[in-house]
Formats: structure tokens, C-alpha cells, sequence
């Protein structure tokens, strides 16, 4: 074990945590008003349901050695996860550490799943929801990509999660949106806040810094150069976000702002320490301009309710990220790796990165799907009439963020 390792990743396990009560915020700000505590508490109980299930078995079923689709029950319990290194999957950091800042990360991606259904989806069911998706979705394909199983075998990359967190999040969004959206009005959602947007925003912006740079495991040089690039994403997605933004109704939001800056952040984390600074950028720049694009104009056109959008920057980002990767990743950036496209003309990386693209958004789509209907025939998942009227912060949690009725008052004294 090596100390300087270890507190590096204890300190981007820490901006990871921030990451969801930080996305929390964002989506939070963007819902109506009557709605911001039961989308905050999407996240935030999510925390606790996955911890239970990732300590419970989602962890053994990840990276327990097993066979090529699922691990086995090695680490259930926590049992065998320790101060000590392991070998294979943290050979420079505590077994334990690498399992806490693995856990940041299937509880991100709950997060951002959240956001698809936001308004939309009933509390408790969404809850049994997180339990069986980490088990049946999550674990297996993290699994697959990151704990020996058959598309790590395969030569596919995925550095922080490309695939892993940000494609399964967006395409079970996506298929849980569709599945609620039958029977219920598709409207385009105001911003109630976009202050508690902006922190929210932030907060996720700084979290990725770790979310990234902790996925080299070490500190080297493979951590510098990830870091500079989730740095630089941020700028390119947010640049090709508002470029097409202007371009198109003449005006520069703060919301564009920070969605070009998540979408740049997103299509980077598959290929932030495998890829150039140049690479980088360019990477960004086509997803923050396709994020753009599905989210403004194919989804106008095909009329789906992904709610906050999860799938527009999530999935679409994801999806670009990781097949980018195989174009532009770099053996003098990580040794580890084999030259993309770019660099020796070879189709074989994106051909393998498309491979593990289509079975992980075929699998993600179809398992969420079984889960969503049998959800389905033990009770509606989708929100009353009167949640959608009255708001489910009131009905389900029986808090309001707000009084206004006390603030008019206040002003009618003054």
C-alpha cells in the first residue's frame, strides 16, 4: 500500500459523495416547486438504498472473481474487503477504499437515472426500483467492464464510467420515461430556481474532478493528464453547447451553461486518461453539440418525456464518449492501451467500443423493462392525478420548500 496513493483517492472519494447531493440540487432547481423535495429526496434516499445493497452483495457481484458475466459472493458482507491491497483491483490502495469510491459511483448513477422519471414516478416504487437495478443492471455490467468479465476480455475501455455509469443510468431512464410517459401529458418543465441549479451544477462540475482523476487508482501521471481533461471537457462542451444554442435562437443561457458543461463532462469520462489534451477537447466539443441536438430537437420531434434530460446528456454522452474513445486513444498517453483510429488507421478499437455500446444499451433497455412491468403489476408506478396537481412534496413526504402564502403576507405588511 502506498500512502500518497491512498490519500488521493480518499480525497476524490470524497468529491464523488458531493457529486450526488450536488446533482440533487440540480435537478431540484429545474423542477417545479412542489415538487423540489421529493426530486432531492430521490437522490438523497438513494444514498442510503445503495449503500445497503452495494455492502449487501452489489459489490461481490461486481468485482468478485466469478465467471465472465457475474461475480461471485466472495465479498458479500464486506466479507474479505479490508485495510489491505488486492492484487488485481487495488494494488497500490486499500481493497476497502477502491470498494467506497466504486459505491460513489453506482450511486451517481441512480442520480442521474432519477432525473428522467423526476415528477413523474411514484416514491416507493422508485425506491424497490434502485434495489433491484443495482443488483440486475449495475452490478453485471460493471462486472463486465471493470471485474474481468467478457467486455474487459474483449479489449473495450472504459475509464471512469462512460459505459458503466452514464450509459445504464440514461438508457434505463430513458425506458422507465416511456414506460410512465403512456397516459400522461409530455410538457417541457421551467426552471422553478435556476440559483439552486447553478450550486447544484457546481457541486457536480467539482465532484467530476475526483470522479475522473480518482479512476487511475494512483497518483501518476495517467491521473494528471485525466484531471487536465476533464478540465478542458468542461470548456468544450459547454462551448459547442452554447455555439449551437446562439446559433440557433440567438440567446447564451445559464442552463445551456451548465448542461453543455455536463455533457462535456459525461463524453470525456470514458476516455479522460486515455487521450490527448487536443483529443479532449474535440471529444467535448461533439458532445456537448449532440447533447444539444437530441435534446432540443430530436426529442421535440419523437415527443418522449425524459423529464431533466437524463438520457440527453447521460446516454447520448456515454454512448459518444465511449465510441470516441476508440478513435482517439493514445498508447503514449496510457502504455496501457493500444493507438486509435487516428493514430494507426485501425478500425478494430472502435469496432470493439461498439460492440460493448450496443449489449450494454440492449441489456440496460431490456432488463429495465422487466423490472418496470412487473413493478407495474404489483402497483402503479406512475403519479395520481392529484400528486400531479397538488405536488408530491406535499402528498408523499408532507413538507413544503416553500411558503408562499407566508411571504405574501409579509409583503402585503410592508
Amino acid at each position: 500500500m502506498k500512502m500518497d496513493d491512498t490519500i488521493f483517492l480518499f480525497l476524490c472519494t470524497l468529491l464523488v459523495w458531493v457529486m450526488t447531493p450536488g446533482l440533487s440540487l440540480f435537478y431540484g432547481g429545474l423542477v417545479h416547486s412542489k415538487n423540489v423535495l421529493n426530486t432531492v429526496m430521490q437522490s438523497l434516499t438513494a444514498m442510503v438504498i445503495v449503500t445497503f445493497t452495494w455492502v449487501l452483495l452489489g459489490f461481490s457481484l461486481s468485482f468478485g472473481k466469478g465467471n465472465m458475466f457475474i461475480g461471485n459472493f466472495d465479498f458479500i458482507g464486506l466479507q474479505h474487503v479490508g485495510f489491505e491491497i488486492n492484487s488485481q483491483l487495488s494494488p497500490h490502495v486499500p481493497f476497502a477504499l477502491f470498494m467506497l469510491f466504486q459505491m460513489m459511483f453506482c450511486t451517481i448513477a441512480i442520480s442521474i437515472l432519477s432525473g428522467s422519471i423526476a415528477e413523474r414516478m411514484r416514491f416507493f416504487p422508485f425506491m424497490i426500483f434502485i434495489f433491484i437495478w443495482v443488483l440486475v443492471i449495475y452490478s453485471p455490467v460493471a462486472h463486465w467492464v471493470w471485474g474481468g468479465g467478457w467486455i474487459q476480455q474483449l479489449g473495450a475501455l472504459d475509464y471512469a464510467g462512460g459505459t458503466v455509469v452514464h450509459i445504464t443510468s440514461g438508457i434505463s431512464g430513458l425506458v422507465l420515461a416511456i414506460m410512465i410517459g403512456s397516459g400522461k401529458k409530455v410538457e417541457k418543465i421551467k426552471p422553478h430556481n435556476l440559483l439552486i441549479a447553478l450550486i447544484g451544477g457546481i457541486l457536480v462540475w467539482m465532484g467530476w474532478y475526483g470522479f475522473n482523476t480518482g479512476s487511475a487508482f494512483a497518483f501518476n501521471s495517467v491521473a494528471l493528464t485525466s484531471f487536465i481533461n476533464t478540465v478542458i471537457a468542461a470548456s468544450g462542451g459547454a462551448f459547442g453547447w452554447l455555439v449551437f444554442e446562439y446559433i440557433i435562437t440567438k440567446k447564451l443561457s445559464l442552463l445551456g451553461l451548465l448542461s453543455g458543461v455536463l455533457a462535456g463532462l459525461v463524453t470525456i469520462t470514458p476516455a479522460a486518461g486515455y487521450v490527448t489534451t487536443l483529443s479532449a477537447y474535440i471529444i467535448s466539443i461533439v458532445g456537448g453539440i449532440f447533447c444539444y441536438i437530441v435534446i432540443n430537437h430530436i426529442k421535440e420531434k419523437y415527443k418522449y418525456n425524459d423529464t431533466l434530460d437524463a438520457f440527453g446528456i447521460h446516454g447520448v454522452g456515454g454512448i459518444i464518449g465511449a465510441i470516441l474513445t476508440g478513435i482517439f486513444q493514445s498508447h503514449q498517453v496510457n502504455s496501457d492501451i493500444t493507438n486509435g483510429l487516428i493514430y494507426n488507421g485501425d478500425l478494430h478499437p472502435i469496432f470493439i467500443q461498439s460492440i460493448a455500446v450496443v449489449i450494454v444499451v440492449l441489456y440496460s433497455i431490456l432488463l429495465t423493462w422487466i423490472i418496470g412491468r412487473i413493478l407495474q403489476r404489483i402497483s402503479p408506478i406512475a403519479t395520481t392525478v392529484e400528486e400531479d396537481e397538488v405536488g408530491l412534496d406535499q402528498i408523499v413526504h408532507g413538507e413544503k420548500a416553500y411558503f408562499y402564502g407566508e411571504l405574501n403576507k409579509l409583503n402585503k405588511r410592508h
